[in-house]
């Protein structure tokens, strides 16, 4: 169980640029939106990708999708990359950060991390199982500052630390050929087949379609990817 409820992060790329940077990711490397899922708007993402974010409404068609994918793979299996970085949720409203995080982690070596609480976690983190790496960021004071920093900036009223949060940040990454949704609240990460590191964001864009058409009268869905920096 959660130990501390945080306020969430916004899904703003200026917010969410500023604590990467304030972590140690070079400015070379940026949050962006993705205006749509069309190819036109998919040529307009800067290249190269390295993960694609999705917060989406935590609506009662995911979590029945969520039990069920879960049940599946525990069933039938899934191969799974033993370089995957993958960790847990514990603190709630942190999935912003740890979808961050996922995105970073599974891109050191495009991202040269300056020295910074990021480099220093994941040095840390190597080695370590999925729970294990939860409960060290949960201790990490330099990145849960961060983002209790950040999360006071942005666009829209801060909701309050208990303030109930009906969305959910996830980061899919390529890895060894696949594409894996890492979302720090599943079992594991989840093998959505193969990818390449430059198809990476047209195939996680079927993924987030997949994702809205479980809630087609909802519009709340946000998607933005880290690249290149213009």
């Amino acid at each position: 169980m959660a130990t501390e409820s945080l306020i969430p992060l916004e899904s703003n790329p200026e917010v969410l640029n500023k604590f990467l940077q304030k972590l140690g990711v070079p400015s070379d490397w940026a949050v962006v939106d993705v205006m749509g899922l069309d190819t036109e708007m998919l040529s307009w993402v800067p290249r190269p990708v390295l993960a694609v974010l999705l917060l989406f409404p935590i609506s009662d068609n995911y979590k029945e999708h969520k039990d069920k994918e879960e049940a599946e793979i525990l069933s039938k299996g899934q191969e799974i990359t033993s370089d995957i970085f993958y960790m847990k949720q514990n603190l709630s409203n942190s999935c912003g950060t740890v979808a961050l995080v996922h995105s970073v982690a599974n891109n050191t070596d495009r991202i040269k991390l300056t020295e910074g609480h990021m480099k220093k976690f994941l040095d840390e983190a190597k080695g370590l199982d999925a729970a294990a790496r939860g409960i060290l960021m949960e201790k990490n004071e330099g990145i849960i500052n961060a983002h209790k920093e950040l999360a006071l900036e942005g666009q829209t009223n801060t909701p309050g630390a208990d303030d109930e949060v009906v969305h959910h940040f996830i980061a899919f990454v390529h890895k060894d050929g696949a594409l894996y949704e890492l979302d720090g609240r599943k079992a594991f990460p989840i093998n959505h087949g193969p990818t390449t590191p430059d198809s990476l964001l047209e195939d996680s864009a079927k993924v987030c379609k997949e994702f809205m058409a479980r809630d087609p009268s909802d519009v709340r869905f946000t998607v933005l990817a880290l690249a290149a920096a213009d």
